[in-house]
C-alpha cells in the first residue's frame, strides 16, 4: 500500500464537503482548494472557478515535457452526500479509519477514493518531469446535487481534449477490471400538487373537496411502471437493444439474481434477475423516490409532493422523453388542482470500444490488473460524460468501486486493494494515452 497516497486520501476525507443541503460552504471550498494546492505543489497551474454562485470547480493543468503530447482531462468530484443518522456509523463519517482492508469514511468510494489515484499519479509524474501527457484537472463540487457548473465549464471550454478519464464507476469484483462504455441518462421531476390553502376537516369537507394526496397519486399512476417493472411504450422511444457481443460479455458476470440478493433487494418480477444487466444497462426505468402529504389526523391535505427519477437508455433523447413524461403527468389533471413540475435532464452516453482511446485504455488496464477488462454499461448516470462526448472526445469511464462499498449509505468504505489498482491503472493509462495524436490546442 502506498502510504503517501493513503495519507492524502485520509486528509481529503476529513473535510466534510457535503453538498446535499446540510453542508458548510466553507468546507466545500476547502475541499476544492485542497485539489488546487496539490496541482500547484506539483508545478502546475490551478485555481477555483465559480459560475453563478455555485460550488467551486477546482481547475488546473499539469504540463508534459513533450511539446507534442496529447491532452487528457481527468475528472472527479469532491462533494459528498450527507452522512445521515450518525448512530448507524461504526466510526465517525469524517474521521477515516482502516478496518479489515477497507477505509471507512463518507466519500471514501464516491468519489474521493476512486478519483484521487488519478490526481496523485499525475502530480507525482509532473513533479518528476516525466508526465507523458498534458493533464487538465477538473474536479467539481455539485455532482451529488445535479448542479450545472461543470457542464457550463465543459460547454464554454475552447480548448477541449484528446480524451478524458472519469473515475467515478466500478468493477464487478477486484479480479475483473472494467471500462464503462454506456451510461444511462436521467430525467428527474420534483412535482407538487396544491388543492387548497390550508388543511380542511375531513368530516366537514371530505368527499366534497379535492384531496392533494389523491390527485398526486392519480397523476403518478399514469407513469409508474407495471407490476413487472416495465414502462409504457411512450417512455421507451429510442431504446436500442444491446449487441450480441455485449450480451455475451454480460453472461460472464455474476448472475443478476445473485446481484439483487446480495444488495438485499427483491426482484420486481420473475425475469428481473435473468434480465438484470439488460434492464439496468440498456433499458429505461422509472422510480418514485419520495412522496409526502398530510399528517396522521382527520384532515384533507392541501399539498402533496413527490420526486420521480427516470433512467434513460443510451440513445434516448432526454428532451423528447422528458417532454412526454411531463405531458403524461399533466394529463387529466382535475379542475382546481395546481400542478408544478421542476425537471432536471441529463443525456445518456454510449462509446464504441473500438475507438483508439478505449483500445489503448483496455491494454493499459490489462497491464495494470493482469486481466483484460470487460466493456460494461452502467445503470447509473454521470452527466458530465455525455457533456464531454458532445464535445467530440472519447471518455474512459472506470474506477474500482465495488458493490459492497455502501456509497450514499452509512459505513461507506473503499477497499485498499481498489486504491492500489486505481494507482497502478492511472499510471498505465497516462502512459498509454501518450500514443494518441495531439489535436487539442
Amino acid at each position: 500500500m502506498n502510504d503517501r497516497l493513503l495519507g492524502e486520501l485520509e486528509e481529503w476525507l476529513r473535510i466534510p464537503s457535503v453538498s446535499t443541503g446540510d453542508g458548510d460552504v466553507a468546507e466545500i471550498e476547502r475541499a476544492a482548494r485542497w485539489v488546487v494546492e496539490r496541482v500547484r505543489a506539483a508545478g502546475g497551474d490551478a485555481d477555483l472557478v465559480t459560475f453563478d454562485g455555485g460550488n467551486p470547480l477546482a481547475v488546473g493543468e499539469l504540463r508534459s515535457a513533450d511539446a507534442g503530447a496529447p491532452t487528457i482531462v481527468i475528472y472527479g468530484h469532491y462533494d459528498v452526500q450527507g452522512p445521515g443518522p450518525l448512530e448507524l456509523w461504526s466510526s465517525p463519517p469524517f474521521e477515516p479509519q482502516v478496518r479489515d482492508g477497507r477505509l471507512y469514511a463518507r466519500g471514501a468510494a464516491d468519489d474521493k477514493g476512486n478519483f484521487l489515484p488519478l490526481l496523485h499519479v499525475a502530480c507525482e509524474l509532473a513533479a518528476a518531469g516525466s508526465l507523458p501527457v498534458n493533464v487538465r484537472v477538473l474536479v467539481e463540487g455539485e455532482e451529488e446535487v445535479g448542479g450545472g457548473s461543470v457542464a457550463r465549464w465543459v460547454a464554454d471550454d475552447a480548448r477541449g481534449a484528446d480524451a478524458a478519464i472519469v473515475y467515478d464507476s466500478g468493477v464487478p469484483d477486484l479480479d475483473t477490471p472494467a471500462i464503462t462504455v454506456g451510461l444511462r441518462g436521467l430525467v428527474q421531476v420534483r412535482m407538487s400538487v396544491r388543492t387548497s390553502e390550508r388543511n380542511l376537516h375531513s368530516g366537514l369537507y371530505g368527499g366534497s373537496v379535492l384531496n392533494a394526496a389523491h390527485v398526486l397519486l392519480g397523476q403518478l399512476a399514469a407513469v409508474l411502471p407495471d407490476r413487472d417493472g416495465r414502462l409504457r411504450d411512450e417512455l421507451r422511444v429510442g431504446i436500442i437493444p444491446p449487441s450480441e457481443a455485449e450480451l455475451e460479455s454480460w453472461r460472464r458476470l455474476e448472475p443478476g439474481a445473485q446481484v439483487i440478493a446480495d444488495a438485499g433487494g427483491r426482484p420486481v418480477g420473475p425475469t428481473a434477475g435473468e434480465e438484470y444487466y439488460v434492464r439496468n444497462g440498456a433499458d429505461a426505468s422509472l422510480d418514485l423516490n419520495a412522496i409526502s402529504a398530510g399528517e396522521p389526523r382527520t384532515i384533507v391535505p392541501p399539498l402533496a409532493t413527490a420526486t420521480i427519477t427516470m433512467r434513460l437508455a443510451p440513445r434516448q433523447d432526454p428532451g423528447a422523453v422528458g417532454d412526454e413524461l411531463e405531458r403524461l403527468l399533466r394529463e387529466g389533471l382535475p379542475d382546481g388542482a395546481e400542478l408544478r413540475l421542476d425537471t432536471m435532464r441529463a443525456r445518456p452516453a454510449l462509446f464504441d470500444p473500438d475507438q483508439p482511446a478505449l483500445v489503448l485504455a483496455s491494454r493499459a488496464l490489462e497491464r495494470a490488473c493482469g486481466r483484460a477488462p470487460l466493456f460494461l454499461r452502467s445503470g447509473g448516470s454521470i452527466p458530465i460524460v455525455a457533456d464531454m462526448a458532445a464535445r467530440g472526445y472519447p471518455v474512459i469511464v472506470g474506477g474500482f468501486g465495488l458493490p459492497d462499498d455502501h456509497i450514499h449509505a452509512p459505513n461507506e468504505s473503499y477497499s485498499l486493494r481498489s486504491l492500489e489498482l486505481g494507482e497502478a491503472s492511472a499510471r498505465e493509462l497516462l502512459r498509454a494515452l501518450a500514443e494518441l495524436p495531439a489535436a487539442a490546442s
